[in-house]
């Protein structure tokens, strides 16, 4: 069950649901071509994954799941060093927070013009279509993926840096593979999350989506921290083995920003619980899960307070 799904029905009680061409006159050697090759993968991925973070910045991105309780966010995250928005999805169970999709739209719309101008959006990767129900969302991923081409043909009007399929995927959906013809597609740069709550290991993670996913494709590494299914030393040997097999460029993590509350639910994890996590995952692009839920002012604060006494 993903953790990282927060319903607007359930928000208030804490609860989730979860290129350079070659010579013409000569062929390159097989040393060349894979060097072309490989240049060519890192310029798809130009955007934010190219950008060199700030010195001492703690994180490089921002999550939003959009629902209805959530969508006016503010917040300081910028201070962290955040100039990246990965926005969850643009329209979520058929109801759009985009208009001119095809699909009704929200009760009230987000201020996309407002968010552009924040410093924590200079670079947004705009989420498509989702469902708040992981099963639903399996089960209906070629109409997800439909409406997801409506959603960005009808981008919002931000500094679109690439765009995100919001079905995420772990080892045990036995079906992931029927994902490659559809998001071939959709718009790149693109990206996908991933998670392995099974723990069957980073190699075996990465093998694992190398035998399926589009070779153009990012992947967001949804770290398992904030349920306790690893620590930071562990997710960052995940994604060190996820860059050896698909190449660094494809590769971000989610530093998961919560954890399990008393009684159920989820709380905002501590500044002493994640900064391990920030630390941790040093020399990757860090994106905070998710901002307006889990990550306060008073957090920011705490986090920097912590940076500066070297805790």
């Amino acid at each position: 069950m993903i953790v990282t799904l927060i319903s607007s029905r359930s928000a208030a009680a804490g609860q989730h649901n979860r290129t350079r061409r070659g010579s013409l006159t000569r062929v390159p050697s097989p040393l060349r071509r894979r060097t072309i090759a490989a240049a060519m993968l890192a310029a798809l991925f130009c955007g934010c994954s190219m950008q060199t973070a700030e010195p001492g910045s703690l994180a490089q991105g921002v999550v939003w799941q959009v629902d209805e309780d959530h969508i006016d966010p503010h917040g300081d995250w910028d201070k962290l060093g955040v100039r990246d928005l990965l926005v969850q999805w643009t329209a979520v169970d058929d109801t759009s927070f985009l208009q001119g999709a095809g699909l009704p739209d929200a009760r009230r719309l987000p201020d996309w013009t407002r968010i552009a101008d924040e410093p924590w959006a200079r670079n947004v990767i705009v989420g498509l279509a989702g469902r708040f129900d992981e099963s639903s969302a399996r089960a209906q991923v070629a109409q997800l993926v439909k409406q997801s081409r409506k959603l960005a043909e009808v981008r919002p009007p931000v500094h679109v840096d690439g765009w995100y399929f919001p079905v995420e995927v772990d080892p045990t959906w036995k079906g992931a593979a029927a994902l490659k013809p559809l998001l071939e597609t959709l718009p790149r740069p693109l990206w996908i999350s991933v998670y392995d709550n099974s723990n069957i290991g980073g190699p075996a993670l990465a093998a694992w989506l190398d035998s399926w996913l589009p070779h153009d494709v990012g992947v967001f590494l949804q770290d398992g921290c904030g349920v306790y299914a690893r620590g930071p030393v562990a997710a960052r040997g995940y994604a060190d083995a996820l860059s050896a097999r698909l190449g660094k460029d494809r590769v971000r993590i989610i530093a998961e920003a919560f954890r399990p509350a008393q009684g159920g639910g989820f709380r905002a994890a501590s500044a002493a619980e994640l900064m391990p996590q920030l630390q941790a995952y040093h020399g990757y692009r860090i994106y905070l899960f998710d901002g307006p839920h889990y990550v306060s002012p008073d957090l920011v604060k705490a986090l920097l307070s912590a940076q500066q006494t070297g805790q």
